[in-house]
């Protein structure tokens, strides 16, 4: 039987984590000891159709600008490139930097190298950070940070999940935009969250298997 190769690893700002990246044999993996696989390779089903989902709500647009919360394996923003026209701009927030170099330099090419797109833009920090300093700024904001609303990882992000923002979110939006949310399971208390913060949103149960097969994840498609 083959091992994983361990490539690399990555402290999480905040948390007294890490990331591991693996590498077995046609598949990269990411890890957090103690919490398992975050996400790997061959496995993206639901990451693409975040991005799919929420670019067709958003309908078509000249200049569409997107911003995606999570580099992760690249398939969310690579799903977004592929659905938007030539003059679209995604924005990838990306709080560990060697995510970022980890594409470069080894798992950038399963997701087609999206960060090589001259339509993809690299903001290196936490999403919070460009909902609140570019109101009116996005089209779509595509939020696939830690598991979803409940199994967070990196506490400060208990904040991208509360009223202040979700308000936030509102405010970065354009008029006739979407907010869609990604997580590994059901939260009746965000769905409450999210029309108390004046979003009509719906929930969509995707597979990570293209096929129809393996554990459900669940994302939101919320509109002002």
């Amino acid at each position: 039987m083959s091992r994983s190769t361990l490539l690399a690893e990555a402290p999480i700002p905040d948390t007294g984590k890490s990331l591991l990246l693996y590498e077995h044999k046609d598949k990269f993996s990411i890890v957090i000891p103690g919490r398992g696989e975050l996400m790997n390779s061959r496995v993206h089903g639901s990451e693409k159709a975040l991005a799919e989902l929420a670019c067709a709500r958003m309908g078509k647009l000249a200049k569409p600008r997107v911003l995606v919360g999570g580099l992760g394996m690249g398939f969310t923003q690579a799903a977004a490139l592929q659905v938007l026209g030539p003059e679209a701009e995604v924005v990838v927030a990306e709080l560990v930097p060697e995510v970022v170099d980890w594409h470069h330099q080894w798992i950038g090419e399963p997701a087609g190298h999206p960060l090589s797109d001259p339509r993809s833009r690299v903001h290196i920090g936490d999403v919070a950070e460009l909902l609140r300093a570019e109101p009116a700024g996005f089209n779509a904001i595509l939020l696939d940070v830690d598991n979803g609303p409940q199994a967070v990882i990196r506490r400060e992000n208990d904040w991208l999940y509360g009223m202040e923002g979700l308000a936030a979110a509102r405010r970065a939006l354009r008029p006739g935009g979407v907010l869609a949310v990604w997580s590994a399971g059901p939260d009746a208390q965000f769905n409450a969250r999210l029309g108390r913060a004046g979003f009509k949103a719906e929930l969509v149960i995707v597979r990570p298997h293209r096929a129809g097969k393996g554990a459900r994840h669940y994302i939101w498609l919320a509109r002002c």
